[in-house]
């Protein structure tokens, strides 16, 4: 199985080309003004271009050589036009992702059907798949492109969702189950369906997924909006700071430029994290969906960092999923035959793999002595409300197979004793982590059929990576306690939830919630879709319900549970790499006071010698040596914002300490490295 290449180089020839010319169009002022600290930026850029038109008009060198303030202006436009290019280019190498997902947008030929009382017929018309509303129905057979999303009604194909997915692999989606979604743009492969159209036209669901890979539709996060707001009063901050200066400076009759104002103020607020902040959150989307994850919004990726339980299913996420009968025990009074021919009776109408499990172990000769019984009689289909499944046969009689205590209910409500020899074997199965199945014949107990499942490798390990992030996993299962306890504690989860209905998953995430934690879950089922809905994260397969879909607001492509496990991580990374550029940022601001402030009044004021600790040359060279760095700092950071800080589930505490040492301290010392250098080398030309 291949997949698609979602992996593009960093600085793309082609995206570098788009991204610069995306940078000189957000200069702006419009589209600036929702980035405070670059838009004060922007401003500054502007008041040293009008400084320097009427500085070239009267030949005033007042406010310093023209030289020195033209040179000014420039690395100012580099800083805002860098901080744009950041953003740029995180967009760009979005839109560059949805470029395949665009190709098969096209207008397809859809073939309609209509319902009547007969079932589905072909109506003959053939329409664009954009006129197509939601309600209708239309017909694909072998070959054809599915025009709309839809769920299937009637019949069973394979589709090729390489389009969408990546995979190569086709998949089997059938109506009347939770693998009947089917997503426009993709390709049946064999047989014949008849699709419902779940959305109208531009809300399909690769378009919404063009329109978040793009960023068209991007939202600032919470987090995002509260940092943006505690950046501009950061810079509101220094806006004062710096107009307080001059009273000082002409009480100590200190001259100071508008070059040097604009500077001192331009290197103290946190413009580093100011030009990348849009970039991270936009990286965050991208990363996602390069693990085939459709976030719906930033604020979903960002919500999986923070998250503190995560509920999974066993079957299919902790195990292999397709359980098989391993072994039959029948009960004392009962003949082995008999007792392996009333499990066949009761599996004709399971089409579960277990099911078909238990058809293979009974044999050939068996299944095919009692198929002539079955003629006539009534098909139990299993529910998770009755928990069992089985036959009535033509003479009345009934054979139920399910899990213990549904048998054990039927039997006592049949007035028939539960044998204690089955009930030991029960309870043995499920210690060594097996699934029983009773199957009864008019509430008399016949026997336990053995069911074993595998635990997925790696899994074990996979929990013990989410535990040391701090989140705790819960398996949920249908399976009996015991046999949920074996399983739960050989795959390494915390906690678990046996004998579920889907009404508990829902009330275990309010009473998590309720305790003030964050809650994930993953499904795909409609009967899934409320809990999905009152979970803080709800990830749902795109091979499952559009109700589900819906109802969660990460969908992922690979239909694969146990990426939940990849979303927390790509959520902490997006909060660990805001933060500790954040920290970066305005950890730089010290080296630059103690650049730029000296600079300032060393002239008058000697005594402030001892605050250049660096030694620069003159208060010119100090001045352009800081917003010089002010400026090549946010190219620099920019592979950094965009593939993000590598996260390591070491801790909070640890990770706290790490990242403050990295970049706090870093974010100290490297400026004072950095400056000097350009110092030096801006004393070879000065």
């Amino acid at each position: 199985m291949t997949k698609r290449n979602r992996q593009i180089k960093l600085f793309d020839r082609q995206l570098v080309g788009t991204a610069l010319g995306q940078s000189v169009l957000k200069l702006n002022p419009a589209l600036i003004t929702k980035n405070p600290v670059m838009f004060t930026v922007e401003v500054s850029t502007a008041v040293m271009l009008a400084v320097c038109v009427v500085q070239l008009a009267t030949g005033d060198d007042s406010q310093g050589a023209l030289w020195y303030n033209v040179t000014i202006f420039f690395i100012l436009l580099l800083t805002v036009l860098f901080a744009n290019f950041a953003e740029a280019l995180a967009e760009a190498r979005g839109k560059a992702q949805a470029e395949s997902l665009r190709k098969t947008r096209e207008e397809t030929p859809a073939r309609k059907a209509k319902k009547s009382n007969d079932g589905f017929q072909e109506t003959g018309e053939i329409v664009s798949s954009s006129s197509l509303r939601l309600g209708d129905y239309f017909v694909c057979t072998s070959g054809d492109v599915i025009p709309m999303d839809g769920e299937i009604v009637e019949g069973i194909a394979t589709i090729d969702e390489s389009a969408i997915t990546g995979e190569s692999a086709p998949v089997i989606r059938e109506g009347g189950g939770d693998r009947s979604s089917v997503t426009g743009g993709t390709k049946v492969l064999s047989d014949r369906i008849i699709v419902e159209v779940t959305s109208q036209p531009g809300e399909s669901f690769l378009e919404k997924m063009i329109a978040l890979v793009e960023g068209a539709s991007r939202q600032k996060t919470p987090n995002e909006i509260a940092l943006t707001i505690l950046l501009a009063a950061f810079t509101l901050i220094f806006i004062i700071v710096c107009v307080t200066l001059k009273p000082f400076a002409d009480y100590a009759h200190t001259p100071i430029t508008i070059a040097a104002f604009i500077s001192l103020f331009v290197c103290l607020i946190p413009t580093t994290i100011g030009g990348l902040l849009s970039a991270i959150g936009i990286a965050g989307m991208d990363r996602a969906l390069r693990a085939n994850v459709i976030a719906k919004s930033g604020k979903a990726v960002e919500t999986a960092g923070d998250v503190d339980v995560l509920l999974l299913d066993k079957t299919g996420t902790i195990t292999i999923g397709n359980r098989k009968a391993t072994h039959f025990y029948s009960a004392p009074e009962e003949s082995d035959t008999d007792f392996i021919k009333l499990c066949a009776l009761s599996s004709l109408a399971d089409d579960t793999p277990e099911g078909k499990s238990i058809l293979e172990l009974a044999g050939k000769e068996a299944v095919s002595s009692v198929q002539k019984l079955s003629t006539g009689g009534t098909l139990i289909k299993f529910t998770a409300e009755t928990r069992t499944s089985g036959i009535t046969l033509s003479n009345g009689t009934q054979i139920r197979k399910g899990a213990y205590d549904a048998i054990k209910r039927i039997s006592e409500k049949s007035g028939k004793e539960f044998p204690p020899a089955i009930e030991m074997k029960v309870r043995e199965i499920s210690a060594n982590g097996g699934t029983p199945l009773v199957v009864s014949e008019n509430g008399q107990v016949a026997g336990v059929i053995e069911l074993q499942d595998i635990i997925k490798p790696g899994i074990s390990e996979r929990f013990a990576r989410l535990r040391k992030m701090g989140v705790k996993t819960v398996m949920v299962t249908g399976d009996n306690p015991l046999t949920a306890k074996f399983i739960a504690e050989k795959a390494g989860v915390d906690d678990f939830i046996a004998e579920a209905k889907p009404e508990d998953k829902m009330n275990y995430i309010r009473k998590e919630q309720a305790d003030g934690k964050l809650v994930a879950m993953m499904g795909d089922g409609t009967n899934d879709a409320p809990a999905l809905a009152q979970a803080d994260v709800g990830v749902s397969m795109n091979s499952g319900t559009q109700a589900a879909k819906e109802a969660g607001n990460m969908v992922d492509l690979d239909n694969d549970p146990t990426k939940l496990i990849e979303v927390v991580e790509i959520g902490k990374q997006l909060l660990i790499t805001r933060g500790t550029l954040t920290t970066f940022s305005i950890a730089n601001d010290v080296a630059k006071y103690f650049a730029i402030v000296p600079a300032l009044f060393i002239a008058s004021i000697p005594a402030l010698q001892s605050l250049n600790i660096m030694g620069l040359k003159s208060p010119e060279s100090a001045i352009l040596s800081a917003i010089i760095f002010n400026a090549i700092i946010i190219p620099m950071l920019i592979p950094l914002a965009l593939k993000g800080v590598r996260y390591r589930p070491i801790g909070a505490s640890a990770l706290l300490r790490r990242n403050l040492l990295i970049y706090g301290l870093g974010g100290i010392i490297v400026p004072f490295i950095g400056i000097k250098i350009i110092d030096l080398l801006l004393g070879l030309v000065m």
